[in-house]
């Protein structure tokens, strides 16, 4: 296989990596108003747009936000120029830039039932959809791991064989997406736990995932800005759990 992957149509060329992220958008909504069609929505249609309103705005803020953070030292000297700060982003701040912003206009607007349920299977699949553009794009995409000697490392056109962390990625979100199925099967998932549960089993694995890349840690830091904001959403989530325990529980828990 040749990376990048792109996609002829007559004497044009389109590349897999575009093609798949339409998908991703596509499929994803797709499959959202069918699962709203199929379950009683108890957040109105438009309290529903506002909220995905502050989603996206937060989501394009946090996206654009971390990745200028994961590089800071081309802050100064954009490769490319003034269009770097534009078009450098990261899922993991987009998920976070997200929230702030789906519970920020929550709080306005006085909703509190859930409104992330709803989302988390369109979003396992239009990011496993998105992750597979990714790995057709090779080294151009920027998201490949670090060097390793194992059977299915992948040389993406350098020579170099490489973690396809992609590819981990996608097993990642197709094991999650059981687990969560499962989960609801049993009954064992309350009102706005399935994305609690997504969103940290995510940033966890990318947590860890991140040693795996080749992205140097910030100075003196020990971590990269990925991973510093994925402790951040996690000890978030963390002290979200311990919040709603009652008093001698969570005394029990803290000194166990």
């Amino acid at each position: 296989m040749h990376f990048p992957v792109e996609l002829a149509l007559g004497p044009a060329r389109l590349p897999v990596h575009l093609l798949c992220e339409v998908l991703a958008y596509t499929l994803g909504f797709r499959l959202y108003t069918h699962l709203r069609a199929g379950h009683p929505d108890r957040i109105s249609s438009e309290h529903r747009q506002w909220i995905f309103v502050g989603a996206a705005a937060g989501a394009l803020l946090g996206s654009r936000l971390l990745g200028l953070l994961e590089h800071p030292g081309l802050l100064a000297h954009p490769p490319g120029g003034w269009l770097y700060y534009f078009t450098n982003k990261t899922i993991v701040g987009g998920f976070l830039g997200g929230l702030l912003g789906v519970e920020f206009t929550k709080k306005r607007l006085g909703v509190t039932a859930s409104s992330g349920d709803l989302m988390v299977f369109p979003i396992l699949l239009g990011l496993t959809i998105g992750r597979l553009g990714c790995f057709f794009s090779g080294l151009e995409d920027g998201t490949y791991g670090t060097a390793t000697t194992l059977p299915w490392g992948i040389n993406f056109g350098d020579g170099v064989r490489r973690h396809p962390t992609n590819l981990y990625e996608i097993l990642f979100l197709a094991a999650l997406a059981l687990l969560l199925w499962l989960l609801e099967r049993h009954k064992a998932l309350t009102d706005g736990r399935r994305f609690q549960l997504f969103l940290s089993a995510y940033l966890l694995f990318r947590l860890l995932a991140e040693f795996i890349k080749p992205t140097a840690a910030l100075p003196g830091l020990g971590l990269t800005a990925i991973q510093w904001a994925c402790v951040a959403g996690l000890g978030y989530y963390v002290w979200l759990y311990l919040s709603k325990r009652p008093v001698d529980e969570r005394k029990h828990l803290l000194s166990s």
